[in-house]
């Protein structure tokens, strides 16, 4: 049996298409988490400053990345007054 190697975990567990979907909204989650606890924001805070309800920022917290989307993501992290930037190079 021969041992495979991934650049992440979604590579080894998504098809490539779903991997980077993945990829993204983890990123996405990762930056408003940061800037949550950056600014020291309680989750009802959070929430009333990216117009969504408490309970939704504790899935985000709790890493529930397949309550997510991509839009839903940038629609909060502008909200909180994050620039998202989209970069796009050939796949290796």
């Amino acid at each position: 049996m021969s041992k495979r190697r991934f650049d992440s975990i979604w590579d080894a567990i998504e098809s490539p298409s779903d991997a980077e979907n993945m990829k993204l909204r983890a990123k996405l989650m990762r930056a408003i988490i940061n800037h949550i606890e950056k600014e020291e924001l309680s989750q009802a805070a959070a929430a009333k400053l990216m117009g969504v309800t408490q309970p939704r920022i504790s899935d985000l917290v709790r890493g529930k990345i397949d309550l997510f989307s991509i839009d839903m993501l940038i629609n909060m992290a502008s909200a909180a007054g994050l620039h998202v930037d989209l970069k796009i190079a050939r796949a290796a």
